[in-house]
């Protein structure tokens, strides 16, 4: 998308973006957040703001093309503000800083910031025609099933007949087709962002489903900070990210924001596919604004406290809820179970193809979602449930016919582990079948979940192998040791292996499989590559998984 500088640079942009100075052909200007114009720029510089034209935004310099923004941000393990001379060599136009810069070339449009990573937001939301206010908006938040409730939500309102988009950790449809996501970030940065959602708009979307981080709802980082939300879905909070938020509370705090949010959004919006007035004009239609919260769990009260909306509930242990299982029953091919709808009163069955006894809960949010969005009444959308995929890398089976189960997981959290081990392990104890379950931990986050990793795999696994998820610039060797410290009581080399490296480590788990077992291997999922200190090495858990399979002789899927 091409745009003149002069078209979106306007004292909505500068209060917003809390712009302080503007320089360029050797003048500065001050620029004043509370003014309803801008400054009085000599006519000769206020033409040549004509000329400019910006071809895109970027934040990465490796990546800037001619006529690019380029934001300078200051990083964890560096700053983007060193590398601005080289962003201008490949052709960037305009610049946004925080800090005073030693040098400013004159024919480069500067604009100092009170925090360039702050203003990337409603910079991109206005660079790209505020695209979120064309479009229905339900984000997603919780420390486990983000991914598989929006894919869900994403999936139910295409069988319901509506025009639907998505981003997630592990895919994302802004056009014609689903698409896998290259990046470990689970919420883009914000140029990334308002740049799909511009697209689904484009494309003729009613709808987009947004993943949405702790991270990416922290004023800190203000990825979705000019997002307008119109839904907001909690699925639970635990204990992850403190490297990152500080305290639990903090943590919380920052995941309500998608709550609080839907108080301030105007959800009258202008969808691409709305009414048109006798002038042809696009009419604004009203968006169904609520929330949906998991009642199940200890913050449901804060989370809906946190907004003024309506917030619709469900239950996967029977709990009084707008929607409450009754009953449930799993297999490793998916779950059948009974709903009470409060609304009504009745009891529907309801019968999923997605393994895992915990996703009814997903399934739920996402029917209270659709049916709030669309009007569609939950009775009518539970034949549909049966059509809905399960995301790749949660939960998914590996079968080369071996004799003993093979499971993918994304489950990296102790609440994760809680969710997702103790089912596996009762269904298979009656066969006299042991769990075997292999993971490690994030390097450079939360360091104090590790421990407690290994208490909860110990508790539930008969054998447990560490291996290498993401070490980044720490140690793969002593972080592991972190995770062991939480299971004593294992015996090494017997019941307990340290192996880094990964595809090693599953080869082991393999070896020592028998059959009616399962290998659990969990952390990585969908990613594509494991990272180090030096080296990013590109990696797949489910081929590596068939690989290690083939290589003992396992060839027929099952």
């Amino acid at each position: 998308m091409d745009r003149r500088f002069s078209e979106f640079f306007n004292p909505e942009l500068i209060k917003r973006a809390q712009c302080q100075v503007l320089r360029y052909k050797g003048f500065s200007f001050p620029l004043d957040a509370e003014a309803d114009q801008l400054p009085l720029f000599p006519e000769a510089l206020a033409s040549s703001f004509e000329r400019v034209l910006v071809t895109d935004l970027q934040y990465d310099s490796r990546q800037i093309k001619p006529g690019n923004l380029y934001f300078a941000l200051p990083g964890l393990h560096t700053d983007g503000h060193r590398y601005i001379p080289q962003a201008i060599e490949r052709g960037a136009v305009v610049i946004v800083h925080q800090y005073e810069l030693e040098r400013y070339e004159p024919e480069v449009i500067y604009i100092q910031t009170a925090d360039s990573r702050f203003a990337m937001s409603p910079i991109s939301a206005i660079f790209f025609h505020e695209p979120s206010k064309e479009l229905g908006i339900i984000g997603v938040t919780g420390t486990e099933g983000k991914s598989t409730t929006v894919f869900l939500i994403y999936q139910l309102l295409t069988l319901a007949g509506k025009k639907a988009g998505f981003i997630s950790t592990v895919q994302y449809r802004i056009g014609e087709k689903e698409e896998w996501n290259p990046e470990h970030q689970t919420t883009p940065e914000a140029p990334t962002i308002h740049r799909a959602l511009a697209a689904m708009r484009d494309y003729g979307m009613e709808y987009a489903v947004v993943e949405s981080s702790s991270h990416g709802l922290s004023p800190r980082t203000n990825r979705l900070g000019d997002v307008a939300f119109d839904v907001g879905v909690m699925t639970n909070v635990t204990h992850e990210h403190l490297e990152f938020h500080g305290t639990w509370e903090q943590y919380r705090s920052d995941k309500a924001n998608l709550f609080r949010v839907l108080d301030k959004v105007n959800h009258e919006k202008a969808l691409r596919n709305g009414p048109l007035n006798e002038m042809g004009l696009r009419l604004p239609v009203r968006i169904p604004s609520f929330s949906v919260a998991n009642a199940d769990d200890p913050s449901y009260d804060y989370f809906s406290n946190a907004t003024e909306r309506r917030t619709y509930s469900y239950s996967i242990h029977g709990e009084d809820a707008d929607l409450s299982i009754r009953s449930l029953e799993g297999s490793d091919q998916g779950n059948n179970y009974d709903v009470w709808v409060r609304a009504t009163g009745e009891t529907l069955h309801v019968q999923d193809k997605l393994p895992g006894t915990f996703n009814a809960a997903n399934v739920m949010a996402a029917m209270l979602v659709v049916s709030g969005l669309t009007g569609i009444s939950i009775a009518d959308l539970v034949p549909l449930v049966p059509q809905l995929r399960p995301v790749r890398g949660r939960m998914t089976i590996v079968d080369r016919g071996q004799p003993f189960e093979v499971i993918v997981d994304y489950a990296h959290t102790p609440s994760s582990f809680e969710t997702v081990l103790p089912p596996v392990k009762k269904r298979i104890e009656g066969r006299g079948g042991r769990l075997i379950s292999l993971f490690g931990s994030g390097g450079e986050r939360d360091r104090e979940k590790r421990p407690r990793q290994g208490r909860i795999a110990a508790d539930w696994s008969d054998i447990v192998i560490l291996a290498d998820e993401d070490p980044r610039g720490e140690d793969p060797m002593a972080l592991l040791e972190e995770i062991a410290a939480g299971c004593p009581e294992l015996v090494r080399d017997q019941e307990l292996f340290l192996i880094p490296d990964r595809p090693q480590a599953i080869r082991k788990a393999f070896s020592l499989a028998r059959p009616g077992d399962v290998v659990l291997l969990l952390g990585k999922g969908h990613e594509n590559s494991i990272i180090y200190k030096n080296h990013t090495m590109p990696y797949d858990e489910i081929g590596e998984a068939e690989k290690a399979l083939a290589e003992m002789g396992f060839e027929n899927r099952g």
